[in-house]
């Protein structure tokens, strides 16, 4: 069964691909008009924004906190009863240094605020506090797609692997299209219509 969205779209193949089509327009959009600058970097209300613009025209839930428990494979994201309380810590957490942000990263992941479409956000608010704090962003073209999925699946264990991953594909092309594009390949994808498991409250 595909997710409830605004398409009346009910075969859920059907829906990743419109929602591919749709984020990676709106993402360029956010791109093109430099809407950078109206974005909190490395705080969850930038990443709100982020996720309600690129997922708006396809979910009423875009850019608001789930409302059901998620999992994937045999590992729980963090429960809703205790969202509030991640994200504000999440919040203060520092980001001067790469290590920092990456911690900061992994914990957001674990968190996976949204309902869906978590991925594509986290990467470009990844990348926007690279920038702002390093004046770097990830070259996710140089990312193996296997490797990291295996590193973020480790992550919340052992964050090592993705640090050293990431780090090796850090670029000083900040302002560059393809570059940024790059973030919100669909083959990227650490969410997946078919993988997630989820407890209605």
């Amino acid at each position: 069964m595909a997710l409830k969205n605004k398409l009346g779209i009910s075969d859920s193949a059907e829906l990743a691909r419109m929602e591919e089509k749709i984020s990676k327009v709106k993402a360029a959009e956010l791109y093109e008009k430099n809407m950078f600058d109206e974005i909190q970097v490395g705080k969850f209300s930038g990443l709100a924004k982020i996720h309600k613009f690129l997922f708006d025209e396809i979910y009423d839930f875009a850019g608001k906190i789930r409302t059901v428990n998620i999992a994937k494979g045999n590992f729980r994201f963090a429960p809703v009863m205790y969202l509030d309380a991640s994200l504000k810590y999440i919040d203060d957490m520092p980001q001067s240094t790469y290590d920092e942000i990456i911690e900061k990263y992994v914990e957001m992941n674990i968190a996976h605020p949204f309902r869906e479409g978590n991925g594509r956000s986290a990467r470009i608010w990844l990348d926007m506090i690279l920038k702002k704090e390093l004046k770097l962003v990830v070259d996710w073209s140089k990312v193996d797609k296997e490797d990291y999925l295996l590193a973020m699946e480790r992550s919340p264990i052992k964050d090592v692997e993705i640090k050293v991953l990431l780090k090796k594909s850090l670029t000083d092309k900040i302002n560059d299209r393809e570059v940024y594009m790059k973030g919100i390949d669909a083959s990227y994808y650490y969410e997946g219509y078919n993988t997630f498991k989820t407890e209605d409250l």
